[in-house]
């Protein structure tokens, strides 16, 4: 399917690796020009080269998209993007009771201020070229809690609620904003929290999975292309009747009808 976005130009956050990378390589699959970032540069470079050998134009801005100057050299390689992808990692799970403000704070930075800051700066392009697609990675605990991750959900609600208003005053100018709320990917993260969480009942990090992924109706962790696919379809040109929208990835974890 062509999506018609061919020669687009994509800032995708975080995707030096797991499903910002999928995204990244969705996006140059169907054409567009690429702008990657990570905090681990020579990780990133690698995913940069894998990208590029596909015949994609690929650009690497290295660092911490938290950080003002990362987010300022990244609008410098991409001054006019038709495609914003807002991804950034979690803090670890932490019990309730151990939440400090500093905990709070950091959270609501990476994962609710920074992509409202880089989506202030791209939307008034957007709107004046008439074509602009925004997708923030957030996740399933939006929708549903999950213990552990109340300063990433909270973060990352609060940017949805955000950004809802915005969706519909900008979607005469055909620029569209959704979320994508993943629920459990075969990423480094999971993997991560497998091994820990196996640590901590004595059991073998194999049991752990087979448990986990048992929970789930499709019985596996979802892959990280598959999330690549559905967020190349929401920039594409066929998408653009769809805004304000949480669209839920998770095999069917989540035992809601809506």
């Amino acid at each position: 399917m062509d999506l018609g976005i061919a020669g687009r130009k994509a800032i995708v956050c975080a995707s030096s690796k797991g499903l910002g990378k999928a995204c990244a390589k969705a996006l140059a699959q169907a054409g567009c020009h690429v702008v990657l970032n990570g905090r681990n540069a020579k990780k990133l470079e690698a995913t940069a080269q894998e990208i590029r050998a596909t015949g994609a134009e690929v650009i690497a801005v290295p660092g911490d998209i938290g950080e003002a100057r990362v987010r300022k050299a990244l609008l410098a390689a991409c001054p006019a993007p038709d495609i914003l992808v807002n991804n950034n990692g979690g803090p670890p799970p932490q019990t309730f009771r151990t939440i400090t403000r500093y905990d709070l704070l950091r959270g609501l930075e990476a994962n609710m201020l920074t992509p409202i800051a880089l989506t202030q700066a791209v939307l008034p392009g957007m709107a004046q070229r008439r074509f602009g697609r925004v997708i923030n990675i957030t996740s399933s605990s939006v929708r549903a809690p999950i213990a552990g991750l109340d300063v990433s959900s909270g973060a990352r609600a609060g940017l949805t609620a955000f950004l809802a208003s915005s969706a519909r005053a900008l979607a005469r100018d055909n620029v569209t904003i959704n979320s994508i709320q993943p629920g459990a990917f075969d990423t480094d993260r999971i993997r991560g929290n497998l091994v820990n969480q196996a640590a901590k009942r004595g059991v073998d990090e194999a049991q752990m999975r087979a448990e986990r992924e048992a929970s789930i109706p499709a019985g596996r962790f979802g892959r990280a292309e598959e999330l690549g696919q559905l967020c190349a379809y929401l920039a594409s040109a066929q998408a653009g009747y769809i805004t304000g929208q949480n669209i839920l990835i998770d095999g069917g974890a989540f035992p809601g009808v809506f």
